[in-house]
């Protein structure tokens, strides 16, 4: 599944969320989130190591408890693509990818990263998840990234808006005319290039956009996309973790 590369798997773990503090020690039926997320991750067979990156001791004390490897990063870090170069840095060995699943995917499945790793025989620089898009509250959704690709499934831009904006028909329209794509924020890094877009400053798009992919863009870096059909559910707020409740998924 890895295809011969030598691959980790890095859960970055925050405690202090703005939205959600102590999301990832949030109980999950029975579990902490960030359990239930590292457990999913370990369904995958090749990995090389799966590493949880966090910069605080209680979670560092509950991960250990089930098992997991936990590295101490900085609690300066403002991305999760940043605690994992620190991962990479303390880390002698030779890798050839990072893969970077945020802690808040609990029910991130585990065939979506046997869809990230397709791409390691390509040996791309950067890998993502994208997903067509059913439903016009998504569509039109400022909280979903969207995305726009070349002919060789190269993610050209990403936005909060609506790309493209298709000129001279009612938006009720467009979802109908157009396949649009979402971004479903899973990446694969090649070591190599997260060292190098680690020292990266922010750049003017990300800062009007807040999406940090789009400062590799703008520094002249290929992120190669992978359409998914699988649908994932991240908890971003209290009110996620409600709604999840609800729905019975816990």
């Amino acid at each position: 599944m890895m295809h011969d590369k030598k691959v980790i798997a890095i859960i970055p773990a925050r405690f202090a969320s703005t939205r959600f503090p102590g999301k990832p020690l949030v109980d999950l039926g029975g579990k902490p989130m960030i359990q239930r997320t590292y457990e999913r991750v370990m369904a995958v067979q090749g990995w090389h190591r799966v590493v949880i990156a966090t910069d605080d001791l209680q979670i560092k004390v509950v991960a250990e408890g089930f098992g997991a490897e936990v590295i101490m990063t900085h609690a300066d870090h403002v991305s999760g693509t940043d605690r994992c170069a620190e991962v990479l840095s303390k880390i002698s060995e030779d890798i050839d990818y990072v893969v970077n699943i945020q802690g808040d995917e609990p029910f991130i499945e585990p065939a979506q990263l046997q869809e990230l790793a397709t791409g390691f025989i390509t040996n791309a620089p950067i890998l993502t998840l994208i997903k067509q898009i059913k439903d016009a509250d998504t569509l039109f959704s400022v909280n979903t990234p969207k995305v726009v690709v070349n002919s060789r499934g190269e993610a050209l831009y990403f936005s909060r808006q609506t790309i493209p904006h298709l000129r001279g028909k009612i938006t009720e329209q467009w979802l109908a005319s157009h396949i649009y794509f979402k971004h479903i924020g899973l990446y694969a890094y090649r070591a190599d290039i997260l060292r190098e877009i680690s020292l990266l400053k922010p750049s003017p798009l990300e800062l009007a956009e807040s999406l940090e992919q789009l400062r590799w863009l703008e520094n002249g870096y290929v992120i190669q996309t992978i359409e998914t059909q699988y649908e994932t559910m991240g908890i971003d707020t209290p009110e996620d973790l409600e709604k999840i409740k609800k729905m019975g998924l816990v």
